[in-house]
């Protein structure tokens, strides 16, 4: 049912957007760069609005953002339910998933941190 639910949404918006698009070139390229502007996307040199611009609100676009939405319904974690199954790579490059590491019926436990 969630997946239905994101798939309308996301269809929804796509459809608006590019009619958006269509109707009203130069305000969409401009709510567009002001979107990249907080993702600091503009600062990047090497690309322009020509690049990706004309890329949100097509068809890959709706593909990659279902993919994307639809995978992290699966890495959400609930109190009092099971923990998601999500991928993770060992030290050595293996991929597998984080269950793969729990020895009967012992608590797995992870411990986050970081080098810096």
């Amino acid at each position: 049912l969630q997946k239905i639910l994101i798939l309308l949404q996301l269809t929804l918006s796509v459809v608006v957007g590019k009619t958006l698009m269509v109707l009203f070139p130069n305000a969409m390229k401009r709510h567009i760069l002001k979107m990249g502007e907080k993702t600091r996307m503009t600062q990047n040199p090497k690309f322009s609005y020509e690049n990706w611009g004309p890329t949100f609100f097509s068809f890959k676009y709706l593909q990659f953002v279902l993919k994307v939405k639809w995978k992290r319904l699966e890495d959400e974690a609930y109190e009092g339910h099971p923990a998601p199954n999500t991928p993770v790579v060992t030290l050595g490059g293996e991929v597998c998933h984080l269950l793969d590491f729990m020895k009967d019926n012992r608590p797995l436990i992870l411990n986050f941190g970081s080098c810096t």
